[in-house]
């Protein structure tokens, strides 16, 4: 073997050391990459998630809410209607001296 074959073959050697050295670098920023936009999606959805649900629970809630409040409405309309009889009546004697 001459002086430049082997000469040929150092420096083939470092140039695929140095090309797998920056795969592995490479493959290993982008692997970082991948985990670091994986979790922020994650994050995204878990409050897209929570968003959701406090939705779907608040509509359930208003549902079961109006169902459940028939009575109290009535009650309600009954009070008011009391209120304003009670409010049309006047609270001065017929014959007091204001109303003649």
């Amino acid at each position: 073997m001459t002086m430049t074959r082997i000469r040929i073959k150092k420096w083939m050697w470092w140039a695929l050391i140095v090309v797998i050295a920056f795969q592995i670098y490479f493959v290993r920023e982008l692997f970082a990459a991948e985990l670091l936009f994986g979790a922020g999606f994650l994050v995204l959805a878990v409050f897209v998630g929570l968003f959701y649900m406090a939705g779907a629970v608040g509509e359930r809630g208003l549902d079961w809410a109006g169902a459940h409040t028939h009575f109290l409405t009535s009650a309600a309309r009954w009070s008011v209607g009391r209120f304003e009889a009670l409010s049309k009546k006047t609270f001065r004697h017929p014959r007091s001296e204001s109303v003649q």
